[in-house]
């Protein structure tokens, strides 16, 4: 007899759970850059790049997990329209989360820095030095963080209908696993 797996594995959750944060934490360090120019500026960026690239790492493994392993099933009672947006969205979250750090290396290859990591450690550039191209980047990047921040607060707000409203282990799939 085959089992359906009713939880997210234990890579995929800590995965998960991990990235979470990082990305709410870039949102909001993303914001503090720009609005800034203070001594706090530069340390900002010296957060945002390597947590930036740590993150596209991350995205990276996660969605290899996700391509293997898979995901639990939607509950049967779950409408349609309901399930197409799950997907949907998640769809959107992984494509958000991959383009938003090579984005931003893009846009910082364009307008010719470095992308230090740490210390004598840069990684090369991912696209010509270009300020026409800079330009559109940095809208692009400022543009998808908008849609990235709206995306993650449907993501909650889906995760705590499923959680406290249906009650139909959803939320639970990824919060706790399997008990």
């Amino acid at each position: 007899m085959t089992r359906t797996r009713t939880h997210f594995s234990p890579l995929a959750r800590f995965l998960h759970w991990t990235m979470a944060p990082l990305i709410v934490a870039m949102l909001f360090i993303g914001v503090g850059m720009v609005a800034t120019v203070s001594r706090a500026h530069d340390t900002l960026i010296a957060i945002h790049k390597p947590l930036g690239i740590a993150l596209l790492l991350l995205v990276v493994i996660r969605a290899s997990v996700r391509l293997r392993r898979g995901s639990p099933p939607l509950p049967r009672d779950m409408p349609a329209s309901q399930k197409m947006a799950a997907k949907g969205s998640h769809a959107v979250l992984y494509a958000l989360m991959f383009a938003m750090p090579l984005i931003g290396w893009a846009m910082l290859s364009a307008a010719g820095y470095p992308l230090t990591l740490w210390g004598p450690f840069h990684l090369p550039p991912i696209a010509p030095h270009n300020v026409e191209l800079f330009a559109v980047l940095r809208a692009l990047h400022t543009w998808l963080a908008f849609a990235l921040f709206g995306t993650v607060l449907l993501h909650l707000a889906a995760a705590l209908f499923h959680g406290l409203i249906r009650r139909d282990g959803v939320f639970s799939s990824m919060a706790r696993g399997g008990r």
